[in-house]
């Protein structure tokens, strides 16, 4: 796919971003809208080899005149604007019901009513599911949220499956699960533990990992994740699916002694849960990732080592547009 028109939102993040680079990369022509706000994750440096070749709209989603704007003419619109903490969606959860659902009907409908030939991708997430009743867990498994994050991102889910059914719209949901690498945001941890633990090493800290370490978590590296979004958006074969992301199940405790190996030095230990963490942890997460391996031909190609490299040297090389 070439020469397409691409709408981005939450362009300036961790995983817009590094969608961005690829789409343009290979030969597209990419906007990008991101609200800058404060710890959410844009930020304009993420962008800065291609800032020649995007269009960049500072503009909030839940802007209806705005989102109305941007879609029109689209070829294929991948929405990553969103809160991602679970912490902070109990604390603020009309917040988070704002960006992370009301603002993904009013995407829908803007493409409804001006550009409804569109392919639209939605980030869901793997916190949809609560805690595991079984592992690996595949798309059919219940979903019993433990925060208000959870819920937003089932009731959107619903929208982009509900728009497909009655108005034909071509969606498509990737639900995440925990993804690192570089130009994640590196100020707090609330957005994503596995990139916390690196910076912690980087700043010559001890890591700190809550109870013993032991909860397992299914881990991506960025690049695969993006792989998967632009396979769902190639192919009619994804309108109107959900899929599981997932790659290398393991522990926490495991992903720090690999980090602390990779980077040649560090210390972690364990401490126990703050009340607000330990309410909402959800235990082991596994996915079974065989139904878009199935239907999409997708996997994860980057290793748990060479993921870890390539996070580390970014960091270390742009540390200052990160750490600010």
């Amino acid at each position: 796919m070439k020469n397409k028109r691409i709408l981005i939102t939450g362009g300036l993040g961790f995983i817009g971003s590094t969608l961005a680079i690829a789409e343009i990369r290979r030969g597209n022509k990419a906007t990008v809208v991101d609200a800058l706000l404060p710890d959410y994750g844009g930020n304009r440096f993420n962008i800065k080899e291609i800032d020649k070749e995007i269009e960049i709209e500072i503009g909030d989603v839940r802007n209806k005149k705005l989102i109305d704007k941007l879609v029109k003419r689209k070829d294929v619109i991948y929405s990553l604007a969103g809160t991602l903490s679970h912490v902070d969606s109990m604390a603020d959860p009309f917040t988070d019901l704002e960006i992370n659902c009301v603002s993904q009907l009013t995407l829908l409908e803007a493409c409804r009513k001006f550009n409804p030939q569109a392919k639209l991708l939605f980030a869901g997430t793997r916190n949809q599911y609560g805690r595991a009743k079984y592992l690996p867990v595949d798309e059919n498994h219940p979903m019993e949220p433990v925060d208000v994050n959870g819920i937003n991102n089932i009731a959107a889910e619903w929208y982009y499956r509900l728009y497909h059914n009655i108005h034909g719209l071509r969606t498509c949901s990737l639900r995440l699960t925990n993804t690192y690498g570089p130009r994640h945001q590196m100020k707090h941890p609330r957005q994503g533990v596995l990139n916390w633990f690196i910076r912690q090493l980087l700043d010559g800290k001890t890591v700190e990992l809550f109870g013993d370490g032991s909860q397992i978590r299914d881990i991506n590296f960025v690049d695969d994740v993006v792989a998967a979004f632009i396979l769902a958006a190639d192919s009619p074969k994804s309108d109107g699916e959900v899929f599981n992301l997932g790659g290398d199940a393991i522990s926490l405790k495991t992903f720090v002694k690999a980090a602390i190996k990779v980077f040649e030095q560090g210390n972690f230990k364990t401490v126990l849960f703050p009340l607000e963490r330990k309410s909402i942890e959800v235990g082991d997460y596994i996915a079974d990732r065989s139904k878009i391996k199935d239907a999409l031909g997708w996997a994860p190609t980057v290793s748990f080592e060479s993921g870890l490299k390539k996070t580390f040297d970014y960091y270390l090389k742009y540390k200052k547009y990160y750490w600010q």
